[in-house]
């Protein structure tokens, strides 16, 4: 518990003094594309204090070429530091809307274009996907996690439909993303940072197009079980498996 106490309030830090930097890049000009790398080293900076190490396989599958929707299980609150600090190139979040409350964090967040999304209403979340889908079309990639929150006991959550009629309607292939471990390293509703080895997979794009709305259960079937898959593949020895 020393280490957490430690690491909380510079972590807490690390993130104000970033924000106000990004809050600056953007008053002289910074792009959404350079908020996002400075996002990407206030992720690093985190890891590395932390004591988390991250081994990644399948990084050549992320697309250089055309936008893509990231999907990744959601098992701590190190995962969003995890995929921002080692999947490659420029994307946006579509992010719960509790974190578009904080200040001044929330401001450097809409200037790197993330997107806020409240899952509790139909018609907040349909707009939050409308402007998804505009970044997609700019040619911008979209990470999300479709679980719509964390798993607290490990095991894989059902997916939330919103992101996969994204996926049909901008017509963009859909990349899985499994993190194996990050629960060892922050379990859900507890404050505290445990040292450790996270692995990360980025599994081949899953094309969208022989898929339609009234078909769209098997895609979110077929992401899942790529998902879940890797995820009993690469467990720590003594892990239960999930479904």
């Amino acid at each position: 518990m020393i280490r957490t106490y430690v690491l909380v309030p510079i972590g807490v830090l690390i993130t104000a003094y970033l924000s106000f930097t990004a809050l600056f890049m953007a008053v002289v000009g910074g792009t959404e594309n350079s908020i996002h790398k400075l996002a990407r080293l206030w992720a690093r900076l985190i890891l590395f204090l932390s004591g988390v190490k991250v081994e990644v396989k399948g990084v050549e599958n992320v697309l250089t070429d055309q936008p893509q929707i990231f999907m990744s299980n959601h098992q701590s609150g190190f995962d969003i530091f995890i995929v921002l600090a080692h999947v490659p190139g420029q994307f946006r979040w579509i992010a719960k809307k509790e974190l578009f409350r904080i200040p001044v964090f929330s401001q450097a967040m809409r200037k790197a274009g993330y997107i806020e999304i409240d899952r509790q209403h139909h018609d907040k979340a349909m707009e939050s996907l409308k402007i998804a889908a505009q970044k997609i079309r700019e040619g911008k990639s979209v990470m999300s996690f479709p679980e719509g929150t964390r798993s607290q006991d490990g095991r894989i959550k059902a997916f939330k439909q919103g992101m996969f009629h994204l996926a049909l309607q901008a017509g963009v292939p859909i990349v899985p993303i499994t993190i194996i471990g990050a629960s060892d390293i922050m379990p859900k509703r507890k404050i505290r940072i445990n040292p450790g080895k996270i692995t990360m997979i980025i599994d081949k794009p899953i094309d969208v197009s022989p898929y339609s709305s009234e078909t769209r259960h098997e895609l979110i079937a077929r992401v899942r079980q790529v998902i879940v898959n890797n995820f009993n593949q690469w467990r720590k020895e003594g892990t239960p498996p999930v479904e």
